[in-house]
């Protein structure tokens, strides 16, 4: 019979500090239709109240848990970040939540609403924190602040004031021919393709936004004090290329939809399937 479990990741990415008390946790999932690879981040803040930003995804839980408290024992957790409630953000919630007794849920009151029929959420441990809303976590202040691009109506990412650090969730997301720690190892115009690529797939509404209002909204994360971009599916960003960074992103209302594939490109990779071809999707071509 045929599984249809998330299959679990073949190649372990051990945690990558960014920062002073700040770790990336690590995954990476193979694309269908080419060698291209995408991370799925979350982060690790130590300190005197550690706190947990997202929790990994379903098919990685127990590398995940593994991974996490390797560099915080779950009694000292105290806060845990939720940026929004897609799965690769919320894949690990009750696990950690159940993990980490002496943590606070950091959420929003839709997020509640939204994510009820998956997670029963224990009001009394949750703290609600809205965009542009700060809170003290021990040597810390952490804000929310919604990154420029989003696929959730409940992202918010993160700013830390002690570090710099900015967690931008989806926003800055790039395939890759493979693992990286930083986007200065990746060629720059894979990384303007990449970027372009999947930052309008995942916003879909880009070609619907007020270019006025969209450069105030982009000025607004831009203009905090960034040392490093962390994000969910994106090597580090570092201040040598922040700035190349958020042009990109500011490019992204001027663009065209990119191509999708479509049925005829299903075809072709179940054909490479089964006679062991490497498949690589090209927009209008043939895969093979």
């Amino acid at each position: 019979m045929t599984s249809f479990a998330p299959l679990k990741p073949q190649v372990h990415h051990p945690p990558l500090k960014i920062a002073d008390d700040t770790w990336l946790i690590q995954q990476m999932q193979e694309a269908a239709i080419g060698p291209l690879w995408l991370y799925l981040h979350s982060l690790v803040i130590k300190g005197p109240e550690p706190i947990v930003v997202d929790t990994g995804t379903p098919c990685n839980r127990e590398q995940w848990l593994a991974d996490v408290f390797s560099i915080v024992d779950p009694g000292d957790v105290r806060w845990i970040f939720l940026s929004h409630d897609d799965v690769d953000h919320a894949g690990n919630l009750a696990e950690v939540m159940e993990a980490c007794p002496n943590a606070k849920l950091v959420c929003t009151w839709f997020m509640t609403e939204r994510h009820a029929n998956c997670f029963n959420f224990p009001l009394e441990r949750c703290r609600w924190i809205n965009d542009g809303e700060s809170w003290r976590a021990g040597d810390r202040t952490l804000t929310a602040i919604t990154p420029p691009l989003f696929d959730s109506p409940v992202t918010r990412g993160l700013y830390d004031d002690r570090t710099g650090v900015y967690w931008a969730v989806d926003t800055f997301a790039t395939p890759l021919p493979g693992p990286m720690n930083d986007i200065s190892e990746l060629d720059g115009q894979a990384w303007k393709e990449g970027l372009e690529m999947f930052n309008c797939m995942n916003s879909p509404w880009f070609k619907l936004l007020d270019l006025d209002k969209f450069e105030r909204h982009v000025d607004r994360v831009q203009n905090l004090d960034i040392s490093v971009i962390a994000a969910c599916h994106s090597p580090v960003i570092g201040s040598s290329h922040m700035t190349q960074a958020f042009d990109m992103i500011r490019r992204i209302p001027h663009l065209e939809p990119p191509p999708q594939p479509q049925q005829a490109d299903l075809d072709e990779l179940m054909h490479c399937v089964a006679t062991g071809k490497q498949y690589i999707w090209q927009p209008g071509g043939n895969g093979a």
